[in-house]
């Protein structure tokens, strides 16, 4: 009986990297207050929107889970969308006035950095951080 619970334990183990199924976990951190949501996009490598959510904000931080992810490359953005407005508000100059960032915590002195700066591969579950800048 004690090895054929071994053997159910085993194949319950590797069932989640044959079916290729991974969970993500990122902690935006970096909230300079709780008002308003996260507004998240999940990309995969080829620049496609795959998934997007809002989260509440507590203790300044935020956390959102995607679940059911293929092995392969994805990105990710944010904002702290304060005034609930759906948008990312800019000034004149295009400049972001609400908070930001993006996975990896890749930051461009003019604009956003390239995409190809922003991926990171899921091959198991994966927790990652990503800091808001204003």
């Amino acid at each position: 009986m004690k090895k054929y619970l071994s053997l159910i334990a085993v194949l319950l183990f590797f069932s989640k990297f044959v079916s290729g199924q991974f969970s993500l976990e990122i902690e935006i951190t970096g909230l300079k207050n709780n008002t308003g949501l996260v507004l998240l996009q999940l990309f995969d490598e080829n620049e496609k929107v795959i998934n997007q959510a809002k989260s509440e904000i507590k203790e300044n931080r935020s956390v959102i889970v995607f679940k059911d992810l293929k092995p392969g490359k994805y990105a990710s953005r944010c904002f702290h969308d304060e005034n609930l407005s759906g948008i990312m508000e800019t000034n004149g100059l295009g400049i972001p006035k609400e908070g930001y960032g993006f996975s990896n915590n890749a930051s461009g002195m003019f604009g956003p950095m390239p995409f190809k700066e922003w991926l990171f591969d899921i091959k198991e579950d994966k927790k990652i951080a990503v800091k808001i800048r204003y």
